[in-house]
C-alpha cells in the first residue's frame, strides 16, 4: 500500500498545478489523486509528474461529465497515465428509497463496463449521505450488493456518519483499492490524530482489505502547507 494525496486538500494554495506537483513531490508522498485539472495542459502536467518523482493514483470526476464525454475524460487522464476513475459525490437525493438507489447502481455500472473497455477502473467514493437507511438496510449497502463496482472508502465520512470504517473495509474486501484517510471531530474535518478516527486501525484494516493507494484527504484545512506536511509525515508512519 502507497500513500497519496488528494489534490483538493490543497486547493486554497494559489499556485499552478505543475508547481504545487513539485512541492508535493518534496513530501513522501508518493502520488496524487487529482480533483480536476483545471486550465493545464495534461502534457505539462506529466512532464511535473516525471520531475517530481509522482504516480497518478487516481482522478476525482463528476458524474454528468463521464456521461457527457467520457472519451475526452479518458483521453485526458490517460496522458497522466492515471487508469482509475472515482466518481466523488453524489448528493442525497439519490439515496432516499430503493428506487433511487438502484438508478445509481444502474448509471455506475453502465459507466464501468464503458470505461473497462476503455483499460480505465471506475469506483465511487463515499460522503456521508449514503449511510441513510433505506427499507432495512443502508443505501451504501444497497450500493455495494447491487454492483460490483470498486469503492473508495472515505474512513472520515463514514465515522461522521457513525459507522465503523473498519468494518465497512472488511465487508468490502477486494472492492476497496483507494482507502481516503481523514479524520473528523463530529463531522468536522480536523488534521489526522485529532479527531475520532482510529488512523492505525483504519491502515490495518485498509491493508488487509488489500487496498492500493492510501490517499490523505482534508476537506478544509486551515493551513494547507501544514496539512500537506503533516499528512506526509503521518502516512510515512503509519504505512511503515
Amino acid at each position: 500500500m502507497r500513500p497519496a494525496i488528494q489534490l483538493y486538500t490543497l486547493r486554497e494554495l494559489d499556485v499552478p498545478l505543475v508547481d504545487l506537483l513539485a512541492r508535493v513531490g518534496e513530501t513522501a508522498f508518493e502520488a496524487v489523486e487529482f480533483a480536476g485539472l483545471g486550465d493545464a495542459d495534461p502534457a505539462e502536467v506529466r512532464g511535473a509528474m516525471d520531475d517530481a518523482g509522482l504516480d497518478a493514483a487516481a482522478a476525482h470526476v463528476g458524474i454528468e461529465a463521464l456521461e457527457a464525454d467520457l472519451d475526452s475524460v479518458v483521453e485526458a487522464y490517460r496522458a497522466l497515465d492515471c487508469d482509475r476513475i472515482v466518481v466523488p459525490w453524489l448528493d442525497e437525493s439519490h439515496f432516499t428509497s430503493t428506487e433511487s438507489v438502484t438508478q445509481v447502481a444502474r448509471r455506475l455500472a453502465e459507466l464501468d463496463a464503458r470505461l473497462d473497455k476503455r483499460g480505465v477502473h471506475l469506483a465511487y467514493h463515499n460522503h456521508d449521505q449514503e449511510f441513510a437507511e433505506v427499507g432495512d438496510a443502508t443505501a451504501f449497502e444497497r450500493l455495494a450488493d447491487e454492483t460490483d463496482i470498486d469503492f473508495e472508502l472515505d474512513v472520515g465520512w463514514a465515522v461522521a456518519a457513525g459507522y465503523d470504517p473498519t468494518d465497512l473495509l472488511a465487508s468490502l474486501r477486494g472492492r476497496t483499492p483507494l482507502v481516503h484517510l481523514k479524520d473528523v471531530a463530529d463531522d468536522r474535518p480536523v488534521e489526522l490524530g485529532t479527531g475520532d478516527v482510529d488512523a492505525e486501525a483504519c491502515v490495518e484494516a485498509a491493508r488487509e482489505a488489500g487496498a492500493e493507494w492510501l490517499v490523505y484527504e482534508h476537506d478544509d484545512p486551515d493551513d494547507p502547507e501544514a496539512s500537506l506536511e503533516h499528512g506526509a509525515e503521518t502516512l510515512a508512519e503509519l504505512l511503515e
